[in-house]
């Protein structure tokens, strides 16, 4: 009797467009004081030929616009890095969007452990488009049914022409909220029961905010990858 398994989820390979990232937009207007950086960063995008199951309508209604609560623990999603450089933090963060462990984590583990990387300055934060990297509840069930998890080699990172170009033009702008777009490129690695895996390659603009006397911090995903 053959058996069929359900399609892995790339957990990360699309970004959605149901929700405009205009907290993020609204900040990168005001630090680089350019409407097209704006544009660029809004949209969608999809990268990878596998494209996971868009979370459920219905599915924020599970999580708060604060986040879930972290009173399970964090499972085996990574703390946030105490980093400086917007480059280097972004990478970090790509790499914990990108990597998962159903075996080990729970669906709110994931998102808790997802929530401590995001800046606690409420008036830039986009919490909505980080947890809707999360699978919902229905298709997280179906790939820890798996054992499904995945891994992640970042290759790449940096600075988009727009955001380099406007900052050039007005380099005090940075100096309001001190938020960065850096774009990120890597491979996620993906294996589930009886040996299946599979790879893909990932791509993706976060916005990341770098205060001189503070850690780096998540602010947003946009939902369209940036040059």
């Amino acid at each position: 009797m053959t058996r069929h398994f359900p399609r892995p989820s790339g957990f990360g390979s699309t970004w959605p467009s149901r929700r405009r990232i205009t907290v993020l937009a609204a900040g990168l207007a005001v630090l680089l004081a350019l409407t097209t950086v704006v544009a660029l960063l809004t949209g969608r995008t999809p990268v990878g030929d596998n494209q996971p199951a868009e979370p459920a309508a219905g599915s924020s209604s599970t999580t708060s616009s604060t986040g879930p609560s972290a009173s399970a623990g964090t499972g085996s999603v990574t703390s946030p890095p105490q980093l400086a450089d917007p480059v280097a933090f972004a990478k970090a963060a790509a790499t914990m969007l990108w990597s998962y462990d159903t075996r080990t984590t729970s669906r709110d583990q994931q998102l808790a452990g997802m929530q401590a990387w995001l800046t606690p300055e409420t008036r830039y934060a986009d919490w909505a488009s980080i947890a809707a990297q999360v699978p919902d509840p229905v298709l997280w069930s179906r790939m820890a049914d798996q054992n499904q998890y995945a891994a992640t080699t970042v290759t790449e990172a940096h600075y988009p022409s727009a955001f380099k170009e406007a900052l050039a033009d007005d380099p005090s702008a940075i100096t309001e909220a001190y938020i960065y777009a850096v774009t990120v490129t890597g491979t996620q690695q993906i294996a589930w029961k009886q040996g299946g895996a599979g790879a893909e390659d990932r791509s993706l603009t976060l916005a990341v905010q770098c205060r001189p006397s503070a850690d780096c911090s998540l602010v947003s995903i946009a939902p369209r990858v940036v040059p």
